[in-house]
């Protein structure tokens, strides 16, 4: 089901590995569209949608590449659309890393395979484009049983579809230049579940502000939200509260610094992390010179109220010296095995990275590479089956090495084709 909130959501049209204008005019607003994705998600957007308006193959396979990164280097959700045929285009846009992707409803072969993408990959994930009203009452059942949104493209059916749709599917609508006012308007219908194009690429600095302006209308946006005031916390001598911050993926601790209430304030109002600087004695929003910005991801108080832990998702590195942790002086350690699943993977993964870059004499990994990828895939249909062996065995040891066996080829076979533990790890998560 879409969110509760109404969404900005500024649109990227991809062509010939640039950004341009729209659907028809291909004028280069930006020959980097990565970078213009970043921009939107610094600026507050809610989310991003992506047009791909390649012709062939060969750009088709470049504009995925693109979308891919754009899911990678931004902070919000990425709907992708544009190129859609058949189930495998929906697979490619959500195997980039979209959230969400988009059929085109102009096509009766898009129409008919909704359900069946639906199915294997879940409503929440299919989005519908249409340009004509008719269209989605026609096929209003269908929408509903199998479509999580639509995305209204020809801002001259906005009126007839406010009027005539009320299902439960929200309705982006694509919207050129439009005053303040109309867009308070437009969000204040119920049907309406964001807004996206022109209206809101060209306004992207002003989002937060826009965002100030739904709630002060009643327009529920998505915004932080405190619990807290700042004077329910206990402040220190200076007026100032510690703020302990970690990484969100690792739970690595990153940083120490201070808030006072202007920091503390700004930070709930853009979703970046903001300190007083104590040295300078001014604000400090990290990042905003290194462009190494934190997004809050979460804020929790500690037991006494005078320190806050900051989950972030961290830009870059955290560190002035440029280390992604301000802790890396070691003092004292005692030797020990590291158990976190996730660092453990990490690190045997590193190894089987620098085998491949840095081939050693002798090393069964450099053995598996330069064999090819016949041989590591093969070698890693022979672990399967021995864990499925292993399985009938009562000792479950003979399991565990049979596992961590398989887990080493796999990895060999992740290197092979860069694919990463992170990305691994979130595509899990999204399920």
């Amino acid at each position: 089901m879409s969110s509760q909130y109404k969404r900005l959501v500024p649109c990227i049209y991809l062509y010939k590995g640039n950004a341009v204008r729209d659907f028809k005019d291909t004028t280069v607003v930006d020959t980097n569209p990565v970078q213009l994705a970043k921009f939107y998600s610094d600026n507050n957007a809610d989310e991003i949608l992506v047009f791909d308006l390649s012709n062939g193959d060969a750009e088709h396979e470049e504009a995925l590449d693109t979308i891919k990164k754009i899911c990678n280097e931004t902070e919000v959700p990425v709907t992708g659309a544009g190129n859609v045929h058949r189930m495998e285009d929906i697979k490619k846009l959500l195997y980039a890393g979209c959230r969400k992707a988009a059929l085109n409803y102009s096509k009766q072969g898009n129409i008919e395979i909704t359900e069946e993408v639906s199915k294997k990959f879940g409503k929440e994930k299919i989005a519908a484009c249409y340009a004509d009203t008719q269209t989605i009452l026609e096929h209003r059942g269908f929408i509903e049983e199998y479509v999580d949104e639509l995305i209204l493209v020809k801002a001259s059916a906005l009126r007839e579809s406010v009027d005539k749709w009320d299902g439960e599917a929200k309705i982006l609508a694509l919207l050129p230049e439009v005053s303040l006012d109309k867009l308070m308007e437009i969000l204040s219908y119920p049907v309406i579940g964001g807004i996206t194009g022109y209206a809101i690429d060209e306004n992207a600095k002003e989002l937060p502000a826009i965002k100030s302006l739904c709630q002060g209308n009643g327009i529920k946006v998505n915004t932080l939200e405190s619990v807290y005031q700042w004077s329910d916390f206990k402040k220190n001598s200076d007026g100032h509260v510690t703020v302990v911050v970690q990484d969100y993926k690792t739970d690595e601790v990153l940083m120490v610094a201070y808030m006072n209430e202007e920091a503390y304030e700004t930070t709930i109002r853009t979703g970046k992390m903001t300190y007083f600087s104590r040295s300078r004695n001014e604000l400090w929003i990290k990042g905003n010179t290194s462009g190494h910005f934190q997004y809050v991801k979460s804020l929790t108080a500690d037991c006494d109220m005078d320190t806050i832990l900051a989950k972030v998702s961290q830009v870059g590195a955290a560190c002035h010296t440029g280390s992604h942790s301000c802790f890396f002086h070691e003092i004292y350690k005692k030797d020990y095995e590291e158990t976190n699943p996730l660092k453990v993977l990490e690190s045997v993964m590193g190894v089987i990275k620098d085998r491949k870059i840095h081939p050693k004499e002798g090393s069964y990994t450099n053995y598996l590479f330069d064999k090819g990828i016949d041989k590591i895939l093969k070698k890693l249909g022979e672990e399967a089956t021995e864990i499925v062996i292993a399985s009938k065995n009562p000792n479950p040891n003979e399991i565990k090495y049979e596992i961590s066996d398989f887990l080493y080829h796999m990895m060999v076979l992740m290197v092979e084709k860069g694919v990463s533990w992170e990305e691994i790890v979130e595509e899990l998560a999204k399920r």
